[in-house]
């Protein structure tokens, strides 16, 4: 699942990050300083709390038992850690952001997960009793975010040295995106199978661990995108910046959750019930962009009147 989505990543564009560097600083503090506090805060809220008696039960993780909320809390928190760095170039892409800062917020933010997902992470679920060896959780960052980087990385460099990048993109990804498609179907295939009969049995736990996901995001690209059209950043800039914050990068959640609690977790379904609103949830936050464009600063030599960001909605 992974390395498909590292090797499209141009990590030489970091280098511009520092010409107009408030949209990465943005991400950054809000990917690292706000969205994990927050979401540990709403899933304990719903999840711990509110939806706890409707939540019965144990599962058995590494031959200890803890409850399946506990394991449901696990799963978001290792959601809210991983800020989005494939699917935001698609969202950015929709709505009409700019693509060339949105690559450097994508790059900058890979490399800080690769820094910042394992000790993080190992906190926030040892703050909520939820105990993972030091070694288990730093691995799992290694195997899943580390190897995939440096493998795309490098083959990045060495096929656009001696193939050209047009071969790269018309001929290398062409060939490489269904099998990130593939994996990625394969494992939820998987996760769902395993997790079936809880699937059946207590539908209405989808829907529990669905709503502080759900508050979570749109409460992220709230303050994302306001403090966005405080800092007056073009709205170029302001989209993909909001959108890279509400979003999660579900692959390295998935690939954790598994690796940490299980395939059978319930911690490994909450993150697959992450893809399941993620995909139309931000849709719909490319639609409010889009709408609400004429709220931010413009860059001129972006804008057109083909462009339907130019007309301000009636009302």
């Amino acid at each position: 699942m992974m390395y498909p989505i590292m090797v499209k990543i141009d990590f030489t564009q970091t280098a511009n990050a520092m010409r107009a560097p408030k949209p990465v600083i943005l991400t950054l503090v809000i990917n690292w300083l706000v969205k994990p506090f927050t979401m540990v805060a709403i899933a304990q809220f719903f999840l711990g709390g509110l939806f706890r008696p409707l939540i019965a039960g144990t599962e058995l993780i590494r031959g200890s038992e803890i409850a399946i909320a506990n394991s449901y809390i696990a799963g978001t928190i290792l959601l809210g850690i991983a800020p989005c760095t494939a699917m935001v170039l698609m969202w950015g892409y929709l709505s009409y952001g700019n693509q060339g800062h949105t690559l450097v917020m994508v790059a900058v933010n890979s490399l800080a997960m690769l820094l910042l997902y394992a000790p993080l992470g190992r906190w926030l679920l040892a703050a909520n009793d939820l105990t993972v060896p030091w070694q288990t959780i730093v691995l799992s960052v290694l195997v899943y975010v580390g190897l995939p980087l440096v493998a795309g990385m490098y083959s990045r460099y060495w096929i656009l040295r001696h193939k050209g990048k047009d071969w790269f993109e018309r001929q290398f990804l062409k060939y490489l995106n269904p099998v990130a498609i593939a994996a990625l179907l394969t494992t939820l295939v998987l996760l769902f199978a395993f997790k079936g009969d809880l699937i059946v049995e207590n539908p209405l736990h989808i829907l529990l661990i669905a709503v502080p996901l759900f508050i979570q995001t749109n409460f992220i690209f709230l303050i994302s995108y306001v403090v966005a059209q405080k800092l007056k950043l073009p709205y170029e800039d302001a989209a993909p910046a909001a959108l890279i914050g509400a979003s999660n990068h579900f692959e390295v959640a998935i690939a954790t959750a598994v690796t940490l609690f299980g395939l059978n977790s319930g911690a490994a379904l909450a993150t697959v019930v992450g893809v399941l609103i993620e995909v139309p949830l931000m849709l719909m936050l490319v639609e409010i962009c889009k709408r609400t464009a004429f709220w931010f600063p413009r860059q001129p030599e972006k804008a057109s009147l083909s462009d339907p960001r130019c007309i301000r909605p009636l009302g």
